[in-house]
């Protein structure tokens, strides 16, 4: 979830560090911190303010050097305190600092540890399960910092990425990795480590992607890497050229809002060269997987969950497979039935998300090796993990709010419809080439429902002093409320809750009030008779209603129902239609409120701890 940045060169690498924060904020946004070797000693700056505030307090206290490591932090042990922020120190014998370190995940067994190094006579000075590492580190430390690192990362349990760095070895920084992202990136004597390529976007575009279990050791000219097993390995170079662009704004007031306007692009570049559908889009070996699969297990959290429900409706219907959705953090930890013939089905931005990662290992574990993950980076751990995959094209997402990430999921996720349904004999010609019609025409239809904007500010003016709202769908629009409700609450704050519309009378309707709004996705299909009286149940009620209507539904605006018609129908593919309007009625009513749209409080973007 933190952010990590380090770098060895022989130069001031500290705006370089900044840069990779500002660039990393998004990932965590409680506190941040730099730690230099200056003049034979360690020094850092750290603060609970945003990276900006951090970059003026490292000027005015003079903190540069050749040799460095950063961090912005998401607060998991320990209050998002200044005392609690990394980089943590560790001293020795009660003297200077020697070791100074960065970590990102969670040390399961850190209590355990921190008595034993309490008996050593250590003192800790944070409530936080990092100084624990930094502290063994320096208890282990024989003159030889890789030595050390390598020793000290036995006795960890749990998640880490961690980059570390010496006093009496200043030219040296070694980083290690354990169920959380780290990359190196080479220079001309320099090199860096960073949480993400993003972060080192101008310093240089030669990366290497660690593995669980690497242990790196950086120094100016070279670089070395010992797998788990402590063996020498050389891990691939790859050229990424393309973060510069993504972490530039341009004329956009936020990523979010950005990211809503490049979805037109995103899922264009998801169907790229696509003219038939084929298992073999999914990876060598699908047909044959697809086959012997008779059925589905989608795993996933957040917003890429509720994409996995929309894809249940979409698989059900036109491939005829069942399909169970599950939340990936619930799903390791029950009693369930494995089935060797189920295709399991994780889906993840980042591809680094702990909790389904850790949901995938327990699926494979219970025997169901047939695996396939829905995501957006090609080099994560999710794609390594699992036998087939397919790439979503949406680019670097910064905005912690999802948007183009999720609309390209459900692009990817009805492909695999499509294919499944043809492995299955469920596809005829003439569906498929009216599917894939409509596929290529979608980033024109998600233009135009963009064009909706002006109208979707005027109901943002009205939602601004509410409280509480509620969203209603039915069938494969449900899901997609759901996914409206979670963009309201993430970043307006305003607590906002989806029901399946026919669920109303069982419950919800007690809640309504005309200081609640009632925002309605109406698509003009088998279940839209059945939405009216639902709607009519809201009006009865002194509700007031928010319908998202498409062109031909027959819902006319009066007096406590607003209407914003969809430029038109689009059949299966609607929810990724109605998805952008929600997410514009979610941004606009943040930007409104006045909240910080891209890091909305007690958030963060990948979620690398379980």
């Amino acid at each position: 979830m933190c952010g990590i940045v380090g770098a060895v060169a022989q130069r001031d690498i500290t705006p370089i560090l900044v840069e990779g924060l500002k660039r990393l904020e998004y990932r965590g946004y409680d506190s941040c911190g730099v730690a230099v070797y200056k003049d034979g000693n360690l020094v850092r700056t750290r603060s609970t303010r945003r990276v900006a505030e951090l970059d003026a307090q490292i000027q005015a206290d003079d903190v540069h050097g050749f040799t460095g490591i950063a961090h912005t932090r998401w607060a998991t042990h320990g209050a998002p305190e200044t005392f609690n922020a990394h980089p943590h120190f560790s001293g020795q014998d009660k003297g200077e600092p020697r070791i100074a370190l960065v970590h990102n995940g969670i040390i399961e067994n850190y209590e355990e540890l921190r008595e034993e190094l309490q008996k050593q006579g250590f003192v800790f000075e944070s409530q936080t399960d990092t100084e624990v590492i930094a502290h063994l580190i320096n208890h282990l430390y024989n003159g030889d910092l890789f030595d050390a690192v390598q020793q000290a990362v036995t006795r960890l349990e749990g998640a880490y990425a961690i980059a570390v760095f010496c006093r009496d070895e200043p030219h040296r920084v070694v980083g290690a990795r354990q169920g959380s992202p780290l990359v190196i990136g080479l220079g001309n004597n320099e090199n860096f480590l960073a949480s993400d390529a993003l972060a080192l976007a101008g310093s240089t575009d030669q990366i290497i992607y660690l593995e669980d279990g690497d242990i790196a050791d950086l120094q100016l000219s070279n670089v070395w890497i010992v797998d788990r097993n402590l063996q020498a390995v050389e891990r691939k170079v790859h050229t990424v050229n393309a973060y510069t662009a993504a972490a530039d704004l341009g004329p956009y007031r936020h990523y979010m809002q950005k990211e809503i306007f490049e979805q037109p692009r995103a899922v264009a570049d998801t169907l790229q060269d696509i003219e038939v559908i084929s298992p073999e889009l999914f990876g060598e070996g699908a047909g044959a997987v697809f086959r012997e699969i008779d059925n589905i297990l989608i795993l996933a959290c957040g917003t890429s969950y509720y994409a996995g429900m929309t894809a249940r409706y979409w698989i059900e219907s036109i491939a005829k497979i069942p399909v169970n959705v599950e939340v990936a953090s619930e799903y390791r930890y029950r009693d369930s039935v494995p089935n060797p013939k189920t295709l399991v089905v994780t889906i993840s931005q980042s591809g680094e998300t702990a909790d389904t990662l850790a949901a995938l290992k327990h699926a494979r574990s219970l025997g169901m090796h047939n695996t396939l993950t829905i995501c957006n980076v090609q080099s994560s751990a999710m794609v390594r993990e699992c036998k087939l995959s397919y790439i979503t094209r949406a680019g670097v997402e910064i905005g912690v709010a999802s948007t183009k990430a999720f609309t390209t999921q459900l692009v990817g996720l009805f492909l695999l419809t499509l294919a499944l349904a043809k492995v299955k004999g469920q596809l005829s010609e003439a569906r498929e080439v009216a599917y894939i019609k409509e596929l290529r025409h979608l980033p024109v239809a998600v233009t135009a429902t963009l064009a909706l904007e002006p109208q979707v500010m005027d109901w943002a003016d009205k939602f601004v002093p509410k409280e509480n709202a509620l969203f209603l769908g039915r069938g494969m629009h449900y899901p997609i409320a759901l996914e409206g409700a979670l963009k309201l609450k993430e970043i307006s704050y305003i607590h906002a809750e989806a029901y399946p519309a026919g669920e109303l009378k069982h419950g919800p309707l007690a809640l309504v009030t005309d200081a609640m709004p009632v925002v309605v996705i109406a698509p003009k299909d088998e279940l839209l008779e059945k939405l009216k009286s639902n709607m009519q149940e809201v009006r009865a009620r002194g509700g007031e209603l928010y319908v998202f209507a498409d062109a031909d539904t027959q819902i006319k605006g009066s007096e406590g129902i607003h209407v914003i018609r969809m430029p038109e129908h689009y059949g299966k593919l609607s929810p990724i239609l109605h998805t952008v309007t929600l997410q514009l009625l979610s941004y606009h009513t943040a930007v409104q409120r006045g909240t910080d749209v891209d890091k909305p409080r007690n958030l963060a973007k990948s979620v690398t701890v379980e």
